[in-house]
């Protein structure tokens, strides 16, 4: 999506939550005032955002977290000639009630505020459901923004019990075992091994594991696609057995674990170049 003006926005929609992330860059007006139905979580990336918010004007710069809750009225435009960027998501009603559980209606105690762990979970999130990844990936990274969100709703994390089933987790474990190439969402998985919740379940599988389920699986995958490639299957049919979205996506995280290419990697193995490398 191209407004007028040279101006840039980007969006896209994750199906099964419904959460959206754009990625905007404004010259200078940007939009007028509105609302929204959904939680606004946004960080500014470069140059000056200025909104008006809960009866005042607001400036945010880079690196600052921008806080809106449903219905609440605000704009948006360019505070300083270099204009603007910023990554926003919109958190459905449903989505984050569900997610918190029980305990009252939450609130955000300011519009405008620093946390630059949440700045990166927001932007990990936002890249999540632009990319290739699969479900499982997509619910981790809103979940790691639902996570650094809960002192901002006033909504502590509860580490009870968290970490010590191991049954859940190896349950959990097995179930990624069972189909590498499947595309489990985080609800799915912590049902199938019977965990409370799909926080619960993360928690005891990072504490049993070392690393996220969607972590884990991908490093299995990979160990599976060395198999392939190896015995001299070619990239693109690896990928697809794999799990991966195709044979790029397998490229870029074989190269990141491994230094260099599923078809480099093959040939180095088998000694038969791949025709499309």
């Amino acid at each position: 999506m191209t407004p007028p003006g040279g101006d840039r926005v980007r969006l896209v929609r994750d199906p099964a939550t419904g959460a959206e992330a754009i990625r905007a860059r404004f010259a200078a007006h940007a939009y007028d005032l509105h609302r929204h139905d959904e939680w606004l979580v946004g960080v500014t990336d470069r140059g000056v955002q200025d909104f008006h918010h809960r009866g005042t004007r607001q400036r945010s710069t880079p690196g600052r977290i921008i806080l809106i809750e449903p219905e609440e009225a605000h704009d948006g435009q360019a505070g300083s000639a270099e204009g603007f960027s910023y990554r926003m998501l919109y958190l459905p009603r449903p989505w984050l009630r569900a997610s918190l559980g029980e305990g009252g209606d939450p609130g955000f105690r300011t519009g405008l505020t620093d946390d630059p762990p949440l700045g990166r979970a927001i932007r990990a999130a936002c890249a999540a459901l632009a990319g290739p990844e699969g479900r499982l990936a997509r619910d981790a990274a809103l979940d790691a923004v639902l996570e650094r969100l809960r002192p901002h709703l006033g909504r502590l994390v509860s580490h009870a019990g968290a970490g010590r089933d191991a049954r859940v987790a190896r349950r959990a474990r097995e179930r990624l075992h069972d189909d590498l190439a499947a595309d489990p969402g985080a609800d799915a998985l912590a049902a199938a091994a019977g965990a409370a919740d799909r926080f619960r379940l993360a928690r005891a599988f990072r504490a049993a594991y070392g690393v996220s389920p969607h972590a884990y699986l991908v490093q299995i995958r990979l160990l599976h696609a060395r198999h392939l490639l190896a015995a001299g299957e070619r990239p693109a049919a690896v990928a697809a057995s794999c799990g991966f979205a195709d044979q790029s996506h397998l490229g870029r995280w074989f190269r990141r674990a491994y230094g260099l290419t599923p078809a480099a990697y093959r040939a180095l193995c088998t000694g038969v170049p791949d025709a499309a490398a």
